[in-house]
């Protein structure tokens, strides 16, 4: 049977979504080491996941090397003005301000849920806090599992606890029954002797 055509847009089920992620870039990875084994090739991948998490494969060396030796291929294409001091400060600048951002949507998101907040939201705001809501459920469902796997886990090794102490009980039982038996006292009509006594008869003629 033809496998149906994948449609390329984004997975709005954050389970699904997540489990695609996975699937894909496992695949990707593979792809990338067949391809440095069977061509020689030096490959260098770079994923950042939805949540911020970093994933990297470098084929030969290290990454930083792969990334060194891209700016020396690069360096004569490139007619940008070089990277200032400032880039760093800049940069964390603006997380700020997108973290600020956030921060703002949120609440007012949580005032409008609460009926504290005047108008209507946005729509593009209403946007981003569905996207935060559904990592919120997508984190809390996750953390649900593993504490629901923990119990489960510490349920089985009670129940061997239970298992092994009854099955001790149960030896010491038998041994001690088997001691009573070899202890009781054991009477037959052969161990007990009765004296013979024969009566002198006189006969007088």
């Amino acid at each position: 049977m033809a496998r149906g055509k994948v449609q390329m847009k984004r997975i709005e089920n954050p389970v699904h979504r997540q489990v695609t992620f996975c699937k894909r870039r496992a695949g990707l990875l593979k792809k990338a080491k067949e391809l440095s084994v069977l061509c020689d090739a030096e490959i260098g991948v770079v994923i950042f996941s939805t949540h911020g998490k970093l994933y990297e494969l470098a084929t030969k060396g290290t990454m930083q090397g792969i990334i060194e030796r891209y700016m020396k291929s690069t360096r004569g294409v490139q007619t940008a003005e070089p990277v200032s001091t400032e880039t760093e400060p800049m940069d964390a600048i603006e997380e700020i301000n997108m973290l600020k951002q956030e921060i703002e949507t949120l609440q007012k998101g949580f005032r409008y849920m609460f009926g504290g907040g005047n108008g209507t939201v946005p729509m593009d705001e209403l946007q981003v806090l569905e996207k935060h809501l559904e990592n919120w459920i997508y984190h809390i469902r996750a953390t649900k599992m593993n504490i629901m796997l923990r119990e489960i886990q510490a349920l089985r090794d009670k129940e061997g606890i239970l298992k092994a102490a009854n099955k001790n009980l149960q030896e010491k039982m038998i041994v001690e029954n088997i001691g009573v038996t070899n202890f009781a006292p054991i009477f037959t009509t052969t161990d007990i002797s009765y004296p013979l006594t024969t009566q002198d008869e006189i006969f007088h003629f």
